[in-house]
């Protein structure tokens, strides 16, 4: 996934991307008042060495009236949900938060800044984790309640975006998420038409070529199994190979897309007999277990399907 969070933090650098993932993506009236021209990228000298060590994390921040909006965008690239996302974070804005007053940005005395915490998600898996940091503690009684931390994060789930919605929108942001939801050639070659109109300008150029560098180097090599991907210089370049490949490249993918779905149909129909027996032995199966065997491979779920009559609990089924 190296080459794929690089990509994608290359392209949510540029202030167009991040305006359109607000305006598209944030159903929130203040959006409307925020001032897109006072974009910032929060450089390296206001963050610490805890999160500058998170790459694959963008931070932002934004004009709204005389105040400054932080944007902090954690780019999840995972095959399973993480069900501890909310805690992940709570700490990351905390952390956000004393890097702002050890820089200085925040003087003694004055309110912190609001922040707005993203995450933006394209895994499989439907996402089921806690959306607040207080769904993960336990409730208690009494005076103790109000001492229960409460943060909720805002989740973009790219893959459930209906097809439809995304291309009725004249959004970066959303040509991104129908590229990776692209089924064949002929889909990319409709947003690369979109994007080649769209990005016209001189001082888009760093911008076209983020674009250009993720389809040649991580989309098209991820859609096209087996074929050679040569280097690509610009949009134009992308479009004018997929329209010589376009028929040989559409029977490939859909001849790959054949043989996935009978491998999908092979998977599910395991996992759902694991979960049946599990159920039957260890009763009621808890979420996580259930996320588990869902989204793990036909040779997981067999070796778990071995141990599940000499197991003595469910834990060490999955040990």
């Amino acid at each position: 996934m190296g080459d794929h969070d690089s990509s994608y933090k290359q392209l949510f650098s540029h202030a167009e991307m991040v305006r359109d993932l607000l305006l598209g993506f944030v159903q929130e009236a203040w959006v409307e008042h925020l001032d897109f021209a006072t974009l910032e990228k929060v450089s390296g000298s206001y963050i610490t060495d805890d999160l500058r060590d998170r790459e694959d994390d963008v931070i932002w921040r934004v004009r709204w009236g005389e105040a400054w909006l932080y944007i902090f965008v954690l780019i999840e690239f995972q095959s399973t949900v993480d069900w501890m996302m909310a805690v992940r974070m709570n700490v990351y804005v905390m952390l956000l938060y004393q890097d702002l007053v050890k820089s200085g940005q925040v003087k003694q005395g004055e309110m912190l800044p609001p922040v707005l915490p993203m995450v933006l998600y394209n895994g499989k898996p439907i996402w089921s984790a806690a959306m607040d940091v207080a769904d993960l503690i336990r409730p208690v009684p009494g005076g103790l309640e109000c001492f229960r931390p409460h943060m909720r994060y805002l989740l973009i789930d790219e893959v459930r975006y209906e097809d439809a919605s995304l291309a009725e929108m004249k959004n970066l942001a959303a040509a991104l998420f129908r590229l990776e939801k692209s089924q064949s050639p002929t889909d990319i070659r409709a947003v690369l038409s979109s994007l080649i109109d769209w990005l016209k300008a001189p001082g888009q150029l760093s911008l076209r070529r983020a674009f250009t560098v993720m389809l040649g180097r991580v989309l098209l090599p991820r859609k096209a199994l087996g074929q050679v991907i040569p280097e690509l210089n610009d949009l134009q370049e992308v479009d004018a190979m997929l329209a010589e490949t376009v028929l040989e490249w559409t029977k490939e993918w859909e001849a790959q897309g054949i043989q996935k779905g009978l491998e999908k149909g092979r998977q599910e129909e395991a996992a759902s007999m694991l979960l049946r027996l599990l159920s039957r032995r260890f009763g009621p199966l808890p979420e996580e277990i259930q996320s588990r065997v869902t989204t793990s491979a036909v040779t997981e779920i067999e070796m778990w399907s071995d141990r599940i009559f000499d197991a003595e609990s469910l834990e060490s089924v999955f040990k």
